[in-house]
């Protein structure tokens, strides 16, 4: 028993030993790990955060740009993107290739064949899920909406940010744009803004369960998300889009090689419209062809809209006597012989005045060479600011190249020929013209706004860059200009406007032809421009527009096309301005007929009963029960088949088709509904801006095309300034 028990003890002893040892070693370890955190060389605190924390994204908006009156140009917005999963162990997947793209294909604007490929071969090669193509990104609200009520299997969706511009090609040189996919600024603001507009994402830190659900009292840490400033441009929409329209029209119907108009407050630099042609919608930058901003990015010969300045310069420094005669025709500088437009016949002996109405070349030469003298030339030149940038708030601005070489440069740059300047700095120069002296640095941002505290971090002021001329200088060369309109002999009657003002200069630059050193020659083959303003004795407007190669008939002017531009936006922005009186009210009272009763806060029901039988077509607004406005107003006279308008107390409206409708009704139309119309030509509607069923609010533009234009009776020779070699 003694042994047996020994025996015992010895292997509890032992057993004992081990225990201890092991439960040594594993309270080790146990420490081990409590102080290093660390199993086999993996941290277990970085396992355990990585499997029950999570961050989200809080993802920035990009800044607003706006019009200078707070409408949106260029705006981020929630888009979809479509995309199809082919895994067979999800709870959604293509089941049915063949009927999911016969339904799909259609509305992610691809072929009911390409898109069976694409699914097939993805199927084929195993892919959990495949993109649909460019077709099925950026997608609208309403357009996922389709897709999602077509209930197919495997087919998701992906919420997206997408840059969206609403009003297309409205100044799309100066916006510029945003790459979808990469988010990146491409061109104009977008791009040199880019810094200012662009948002910081921020993060979301919480605790979740293993289905990744938050815990019901995590600990959160968030890094808020910083969003983009806004941008507020001095563009003015009323007079952007009656631009636009203009220059699309001019483009159709004379189809040139380029043109540019910009439209600007000559008191304070503001850009009020900038545009160009080509021209593209930022909605779809692929198929940009004009990448260059031409109103300040391009430079060219002017023509003799730079006549303006070099009699300005004569008249300033008092060596300008507009009675005293010269020889036109030609002249000799050097080896060089100048010629007048008129292939160098000019038009014998005449005054200087008179040869600035004409634009004769030979004038100017001898007021550079024998008055001015070409030292004080290129001073003024100085002084007009063309032998510096503007510093215009635009990217990729370019410089003037002005031609210094002797005798012969300065006598071609007093007519435009030689030097190149840009557009933008003849806006800028001929601000010291209409605004007595003061010339204005051009601007086209209003102010920078942060848009979660309200604060402007930036805002541009009128600035003055220099006084070139004297008031009395700049009141003597407006009277020329608008001699030059209005005079028989001057060269700009295609831009003089019925019961307005205008002073400006026309101009007709040869072009050098790219395989010589010469020039271009033909019928067309020039860069018509007008540099104009208005009123001429206090112009509050300041426009310039040039139109390069158009398609013109040997019967046509240059002019033609130029002035259609200029005069259909100077007259409608005066108009709008309230520079100049409206025109007439229309009659609308008759002496037969159906007349207007007071039918506001009737209801829709007891105007439809009272007005039942009548001759009239009743053209209801809104979806509201009670009348809130009506056009013709109370106790006017209607014909047969006229319309009467009426707006109910909604807060949205419904575009009607306008085709065929009468400038009165149109009138009636945009009163009623408080919307703000610009006409194009006269009689019944062509065309408008605004696509039927579109769902417009009250104070929106509204452009409209009236069939027969008014066509502008050009006589006038184009006057081409030219080198007789």
């Amino acid at each position: 028993m003694e042994i047996k028990r020994s025996v015992t003890n010895k292997r509890a002893v032992l057993l004992l030993t081990v225990f201890i040892m092991l439960f040594c070693i594993l309270l080790g370890r146990i420490v081990y790990i409590q102080t290093t955190k660390k199993v086999d060389g993996q941290n277990l605190q970085a396992i355990a955060q990585d499997r029950w924390n999570r961050s989200d994204v809080i993802e920035g908006v990009r800044g607003t740009i706006y019009d200078r009156s707070g409408s949106a140009l260029a705006q981020e917005l929630n888009s979809y993107t479509v995309f199809a999963v082919l895994d067979k162990d999800q709870n959604s997947f293509v089941e049915d290739v063949e009927e999911t793209a016969r339904q799909l294909a259609p509305l992610i604007n691809t072929s009911e064949e390409h898109l069976r490929k694409v699914l097939s071969a993805g199927e084929e090669e195993g892919k959990f899920q495949i993109e649909l193509g460019s077709g099925a990104r950026n997608l609208t609200f309403a357009e996922a909406s389709e897709i999602r009520d077509l209930k197919l299997g495997g087919i998701h969706f992906r919420d997206e940010p997408r840059r969206y511009y609403p009003k297309q090609t409205y100044a799309s040189h100066v916006i510029g744009y945003t790459e979808r996919d990469m988010g990146q600024a491409r061109m104009g603001l977008e791009r040199s803004l880019d810094q200012l507009l662009k948002a910081e994402d921020g993060l979301l830190h919480y605790q979740s369960d293993r289905k990744g659900l938050p815990l019901p009292n995590p600990s959160q840490h968030i890094t808020p998300a910083t969003n983009g400033n806004d941008v507020y441009l001095t563009l003015d929409s009323n007079i952007q889009t009656a631009l636009e329209q203009v220059m699309s029209q001019v483009e159709k119907e004379y189809d040139p090689e380029k043109m540019i108009a910009i439209v600007a407050d000559p008191k304070t630099g503001e850009i009020l419209a900038m545009s160009n042609r080509p021209s593209f919608n930022p909605n779809e930058y692929e198929q940009i062809t004009n990448y260059l901003n031409y109103a300040v990015s391009d430079r060219y010969e002017p023509g003799s809209t730079m006549k303006i300045f070099t009699v300005a310069a004569a008249i300033e420094e008092g060596v300008y006597n507009g009675q005293e005669k010269y020889q036109s025709g030609s002249i000799q500088v050097a080896d060089v012989r100048f010629g007048d437009h008129n292939e160098a016949r000019g038009w014998g002996t005449i005054t200087f005045d008179e040869g600035f109405l004409r634009s004769s070349n030979v004038a100017m030469s001898k007021l550079v060479l024998e008055k001015l003298g070409v030292e004080k030339l290129y001073d003024y030149l100085h002084r007009f600011g063309f032998d510096s940038k503007t510093g215009i708030d635009l990217p990729n601005e370019a410089e003037a190249l002005i031609a210094r070489n002797g005798r012969v440069d300065a006598a071609a740059t007093s007519f435009g020929q030689g030097t190149a300047v840009t557009p933008i700095q003849q806006i800028q120069a001929a601000t010291a013209i209409a605004n007595n002296g003061k010339m204005m640095k051009p601007y086209i941002v209003d102010r920078i706004v942060n848009p979660d505290t309200n604060e402007t971090m930036k805002k541009n002021e009128p600035e003055v860059v220099g006084e070139p001329i004297s008031k009395e200088t700049a009141v003597r060369v407006r009277d020329l200009l608008g001699q030059v309109v209005t005079s028989p002999v001057g060269t700009g009657h295609p831009y003089n406007i019925e019961g307005f003002d205008i002073a400006g200069k026309t101009g007709t630059a040869q072009i050098r032809n790219p395989n010589t050193t010469g020039y271009i020659h033909g019928h067309g083959e020039n860069i018509f421009s007008f540099l104009g303003m208005a009123p001429k004795e206090d112009p509050k407007l300041v426009v310039y527009v040039a139109v390069e190669r158009p398609r013109i008939s040997q019967v046509e002017s240059g002019s033609a096309p130029t002035s259609l531009i200029f005069n259909t936006i100077m007259k409608h922005s005066l108009q709008y301005l309230n520079i100049t009186p409206t025109v007439e009210e229309i009659v609308e009272k008759t002496e037969k007929g159906f007349e207007t009763a007071n039918y506001l806060n009737q209801s829709i029901e007891k105007v439809k009963e009272t007005l039942a039988g009548q001759q009239i077509e009743l053209v209801i607004f809104g979806d509201g029960m009670k009348v809130e406005a009506q056009q013709p107003i109370e106790a006017k006279g209607m014909l047969a088949r006229e319309r009467l308008f009426l707006r109910t107390d909604s807060d949205t409206f419904k575009m009607p088709d306008m085709k065929g409708w009468s400038n009165r009704d149109v009138r009636r139309f945009a009163k009623v509904l408080e919307l703000n119309p610009t006409f194009f030509g006269n009689g019944y509607v062509k065309t408008q801006s605004v696509e039927p069923g579109t769902m417009i609010k009250k104070g929106e533009y509204l452009v409209v095309e009236l069939d027969s234009l008014t066509e502008i009776d050009v006589e006038q020779e184009d006057e081409v300034d030219q080198t007789v070699e």
